[in-house]
């Protein structure tokens, strides 16, 4: 079973950007979302972003995920 969790890129260099995860920076490729801009959300697995998502729908599972860690 494969996860993607959402990031927020924070700094774009070419095809390559730095998505803020839960709080910990991770270097992503950017490849197969080009038109992604600062501040979106993307769905990030094994380092690629996979696609932009809502604020809102991003918000949620990260808010999930942290529940699911405290138990």
């Amino acid at each position: 079973m494969c996860l993607g969790v959402p990031g927020k890129i924070i700094s774009i260099n070419d095809t390559r950007g730095m998505a803020l995860i839960g709080g910990i920076q991770r270097e992503v490729f950017l490849q197969l979302v080009p038109e992604v801009k600062l501040g979106e959300y993307v769905l990030v697995h094994a380092g690629c972003a996979l696609a932009i998502i809502d604020e809102g729908e991003a918000e949620s599972t990260l808010c999930l995920l942290k529940e699911l860690c405290e138990k």
